[in-house]
């Protein structure tokens, strides 16, 4: 398993190479603008947590567990095997997370990573974990980095997925993919594999490359007859510029820092690189070869190696 390696300084780990109903949307639109609606919402965050939902894989070592953190239109369920992996190998306790309005977490009308944030120390207050090895990818690595600028304590290491400190502005579709969705349009009471092959058929116009299609179609659910996106389009789409960026920050995460990109993709950039050793002086960079953003699906083995040998490093 070749992989690329990329150090943008000497850090500790360089020693070698419709008709369709959303679940859960409600009208939040009533005698308010966008704007207003969004510091309305935003300015309840920091005392209105949501409770989480999480998967559990029980290790028989009393090390520091993994908690896991997805992307944007994703769930806790993405990380399943690769958790179930890691359990074997390292004996570790590991945790996949549903981020609020995504899996099957509660829907909020606020989703930024302050509050993504706030969900994720309330969770871990209530397992009474203090400390974890915080693995996110994409959106889920803006809220583990987040984290770990804000709550230091709670972080023993970081590993950050493809996605980097700073703007997310390459070519990115989620406003059409978030306006295919909305469009799908399913009659009630079809078999499961029915309403999906009729929902990749719509999503056909706007999304063109399946493996996405295949990604967002995950989200599809059956509820009496029904069929839904358990994702909340409304709250994603009115903070979509909030998910893309990334809050301003004057602190620095000292801990062991792992930045794991895709050679095929373009979420971590050399242009980054400044930022990241401003906000993570112990960071380092990997690239894993012939893999796109979604690495940990495009190549298991070598993304579960990777975050091995950082955890023995």
């Amino acid at each position: 398993m070749g992989v690329l390696w990329r150090t943008i300084h000497r850090g500790f780990y360089n020693r070698q190479t419709t008709c369709l109903s959303i679940i859960g949307s409600r009208n939040f639109c009533s005698g308010m603008g966008r704007s207003d609606r969004i510091r309305r919402d935003n300015a309840a965050v920091s005392t209105s947590p949501v409770n989480l939902t999480y998967d559990v894989f029980d290790g028989k070592l009393e090390k520091t567990p993994l908690v896991f953190l997805h992307g944007l239109f994703g769930s806790k369920s993405n990380f399943h095997s690769i958790a179930k992996s890691l359990v074997q190998r390292t004996g570790r306790k590991v945790l996949t997370i549903d981020a609020r309005n995504h899996g099957n977490s509660p829907h909020s009308p606020v989703l930024n990573y302050e509050a993504m944030t706030n969900d994720l120390k309330h969770l871990l207050s209530q397992l009474h974990i203090a400390k974890c090895v915080l693995i996110g990818h994409s959106m889920g690595g803006k809220v583990a980095m987040t984290t770990a600028l804000t709550q230091p304590s709670l972080v023993e290491r970081l590993v950050v997925v493809d996605i980097s400190p700073a703007q997310t502005s390459v070519r990115t579709n989620f406003r059409a993919y978030i306006q295919a969705m909305k469009e799908v349009k399913i009659a009630s009471d079809i078999p499961r594999s029915t309403a999906r092959r009729m929902a990749e058929d719509q999503l056909r116009n706007l999304v063109k490359e399946r493996s996405v299609r295949q990604f967002l179609l995950t989200n599809l659910v059956e509820q009496n007859g029904h069929y839904a996106w358990r994702v909340n389009l409304e709250a994603i789409a009115n903070h979509l510029e909030d998910v893309m960026s990334f809050p301003e920050f004057n602190t620095t995460y000292e801990g062991p820092t792992l930045f794991l990109g895709g050679s095929n993709s373009a979420y971590i950039s050399s242009e980054d690189y400044p930022e990241i050793q401003r906000l993570f002086p112990c960071a380092d960079i990997q690239y894993i070869p012939d893999a796109s953003h979604w690495i940990h699906a495009d190549k298991p083995l070598d993304f579960i190696s990777c975050i091995i040998s950082f955890l023995q490093s």
